[in-house]
């Protein structure tokens, strides 16, 4: 006896959301539809900044952090027009976003061009998505929503670009910093680890979220000290109390990571850290990166459970 097969049937995005601003924008900024649309995108997580937030005397739809650079979101009820690509870069400009989001019920073939040349020819810090929002019901079945990527950046050439441009003009320092996190991000991908890390830089770190604007991890080289690391590194307006507050829980921290880490309260700056390294660690010894590799996992792995449920809690 054949099972029988129901029938999966597009629904118009209206038949959900009539109006983008009252019904959709508020729907896809709740965290849980945050967190499909990063998936999506591969990115490690979209925090929520605002809705509606002011950019001059416009307001861009949704505005989110990951990994500490501002994401733009601008949602389309319908197919693409030149008003809402105008509008992205206005807002991109205005906030100096990393990475801009255009959701759309469909993208003419002159949009989809448009941010495939934006992605090849802009800044590599600046990235744009096309992502279309699609509706699916079998019989009568609850409406579910998926998201199709139409356009991201490609990161493989990007990063081709930016090793060639990096060992052109950057010193010798800043070219193995840029193939250590190259190679870092291969790794993780090729083990299938959870972690996403930034895309490589020739700097000495390199970020990852932690679920709270302001706070994240960084994993960080040390070429003169011979020394790896990772840290929380909290970078917000309410940068020391946050810090004290962590530091109530410091002994418990050290007990849950088995480790001892160096608390930087770093009174005449703004930021502080909290840091634990890896010694004789020389970035010159290429043979063993592998094992370089495997401790920053493992650490950011440990400090990012130990810390996140803290950090969320942070006032």
């Amino acid at each position: 006896m054949k099972t029988p097969l129901g029938k999966l049937e597009r629904i118009p995005l209206r038949k959900a959301w009539s109006h983008e601003a009252l019904e959709f924008t508020p729907w896809l900024a709740q965290a849980d539809n945050l967190t499909l649309l990063a998936e999506s995108l591969d990115l490690n997580e979209l925090e929520l900044v605002g809705t509606e937030h002011p950019v001059g005397d416009f307001k861009v739809d949704i505005l989110c952090s990951d990994d500490g650079g501002k994401v733009i979101i601008e949602n389309q009820l319908e197919k693409t027009n030149h008003t809402h690509l105008g509008q992205i870069l206005t807002y991109a400009a205005g906030v100096g976003a990393r990475k801009v989001v255009w959701l759309a019920e469909s993208f003419r073939t002159e949009h989809v061009a448009a941010l495939e040349f934006l992605n090849q020819h802009t800044t590599d810090e600046l990235d744009f998505f096309a992502v279309e929002v699609e509706l699916w019901r079998i019989g009568d079945s609850p409406m579910a929503p998926s998201f199709n990527v139409v356009v991201k950046p490609n990161d493989w050439a990007k990063t081709g670009q930016q090793n060639a441009k990096a060992a052109a003009t950057t010193t010798p320092t800043k070219q193995r910093q840029l193939k250590f996190w190259t190679g870092w991000a291969a790794w993780l991908q090729a083990k299938g680890s959870s972690l996403k890390a930034q895309k490589p830089l020739p700097q000495h770190w390199t970020n990852l979220a932690l679920g709270r604007s302001g706070v994240h991890l960084a994993a960080t080289l040390h070429s003169r000290e011979n020394r790896v690391g990772m840290e929380v590194y909290i970078d917000h307006e309410n940068s020391k109390a946050m810090f004290k507050q962590l530091q109530t829980h410091q002994a418990a921290i050290h007990q849950a990571l088995n480790a001892e880490l160096e608390w930087m309260e770093l009174p005449d700056g703004h930021a502080c850290r909290i840091l634990q390294v890896r010694p004789n660690s020389p970035l010159e010894a290429e043979d063993q990166w592998p094992v370089y590799f495997a401790w920053l996992e493992d650490v950011a792995q440990r400090m990012s459970t130990v810390f996140r449920p803290l950090v969320k809690e942070l006032t």
